[in-house]
């Protein structure tokens, strides 16, 4: 694994599916890339936002390789690798995509990512 990137991670495209019998639209999601080598920090949060409301938009910034993906906006992350990590299992909305300035063929070309999780303000429970 290279350094600095500690955990593995999952990028799900997400699509609507045609409208069903009653007309409601359905979101799904296909998997594109697995186990992507990656490094995730929660960008600090503002304490007027955080006192304000029921729910929170946390942002989170995210590095990960190869540089070479097709990563589009509302594209989802799932964090799948390690399991004792604290957000296994938890997705986050992509909202960013910035590429690395190195040649796409040069092996330290990079993504940088800019997630976010919609969470319930002043809860107890895992977010």
């Amino acid at each position: 694994m290279t350094a600095g990137l500690n955990i593995r991670t999952n990028i799900w495209r997400m699509s609507n599916n045609p409208d069903d019998v009653v007309g409601g639209a359905q979101i799904t999601g296909s998997l594109q890339y697995q186990d992507v080598m990656s490094r995730i920090q929660a960008n600090p949060e503002e304490q007027v936002i955080l006192q304000q409301g029921l729910e929170t938009e946390r942002t989170y910034t995210m590095t990960c390789v190869p540089g070479t993906m097709d990563v589009r906006e509302r594209d989802e992350v799932e964090v799948s690798k390690p399991t004792d990590h604290v957000y296994y299992g938890l997705r986050f909305r992509i909202v960013g995509v910035r590429y690395a300035d190195h040649n796409p063929r040069d092996p330290r070309n990079y993504l940088i990512l800019q997630l976010t999780r919609s969470v319930r303000a002043h809860n107890n429970l895992r977010q």
